[in-house]
């Protein structure tokens, strides 16, 4: 087959691909950085100077700190209960909603549609969201991290566009048949809605995994702290990791190997979920926010 493209337009293609590979480069070597430095030798990676572009030696000492730890491990079970129970909150509170919007014969439609698209310009505020969940009880409890965002209206928004390219005459026939409001959803929304229902828990699990913020303001007891707040609280603030009973010689000499652990244990877990969930968000996006 005979390439009919000219000069220019390969030269083109040529400049894409190296400003692209140039960008990956750039984006990716912070993280291989990070995998390098938590596999060097304490010793070797202090007398080191400038780029690292492969480990200085093998030592696996850092991760064994890190995940012995209990700081560590007390955040992962935090993390994990926020990423389970969020989801469960978040997904069936958005597909509510989202099936509520999708109801244009009610009468209450469009004014629960002009209360929702609000919500995405203006917000109480700080102040007022802090004095809120103190106000309800839920101040030093891991509830006040789910709760308070059970609902991202830019979601909402996506699948209620989803939803709304399911043909009516299938929600009619569910109807002629004796079913209800939640039969349709559960049985004809949800089954046919995978991939913006795979590009929502996407969102949401990455934002709760990720989520540090509103821990540090609702929760006062660190054994509450969630994987996020403790790696920053170890990172940004300096502390020293908690080693408890176990003693390490020269911990200055381990402690950058040890942060760059945390970070690859705290980052590779939502790496590896993600290409199983990209086939679906590149269909969800799409179809979700264009189709109306």
């Amino acid at each position: 087959m005979i390439d009919a493209r000219s000069k220019g337009d390969r030269l083109v293609d040529l400049i894409i691909i190296v400003v692209m590979l140039a960008l990956g480069v750039v984006m990716l070597y912070p993280m291989v950085y990070e995998l390098f430095v938590s596999f060097s030798e304490p010793a070797a990676l202090i007398r080191h100077r400038g780029l690292l572009l492969w480990p200085l030696g093998f030592d696996t000492t850092a991760y064994e700190l890190v995940i012995s730890n209990h700081q560590i491990l007390t955040g992962y079970g935090n993390t994990l209960f926020l990423v389970v129970a969020g989801l469960a909150v978040n997904m069936s509170m958005t597909c509510l909603g989202a099936y509520c919007l999708t109801r244009t014969h009610a009468y209450w439609h469009r004014y629960m549609t002009i209360f929702v698209l609000i919500t995405m310009y203006f917000s109480g505020g700080l102040i007022p969201s802090y004095l809120t969940v103190r106000g309800v009880g839920l101040y030093n409890s891991l509830w006040a991290c789910i709760i308070p965002g059970a609902i991202s209206t830019y979601n909402m928004i996506i699948l209620r566009s989803y939803f709304s390219s399911i043909p009516e005459s299938l929600v009619e026939s569910v109807f002629i048949d004796g079913g209800g409001h939640m039969t349709v959803l559960f049985k004809i929304f949800i089954p046919l809605s995978l991939p913006a229902m795979a590009v929502m828990v996407l969102y949401y699990g990455v934002g709760h995994w990720n989520s540090w913020f509103n821990a540090n303001l609702y929760l006062q007891e660190r054994s509450k702290w969630p994987l996020q707040l403790v790696l920053r609280n170890i990172l940004i603030t300096g502390s020293n990791l908690d080693l408890g009973s176990t003693v390490v010689a020269d911990y200055e000499m381990l402690e950058k190997s040890m942060k760059a652990a945390m970070v690859i244990v705290t980052t590779v877990p939502i790496l590896a979920i993600y290409p199983f969930l990209q086939k679906y968000f590149v269909g969800g996006m799409m179809i979700g926010s264009l189709k109306e």
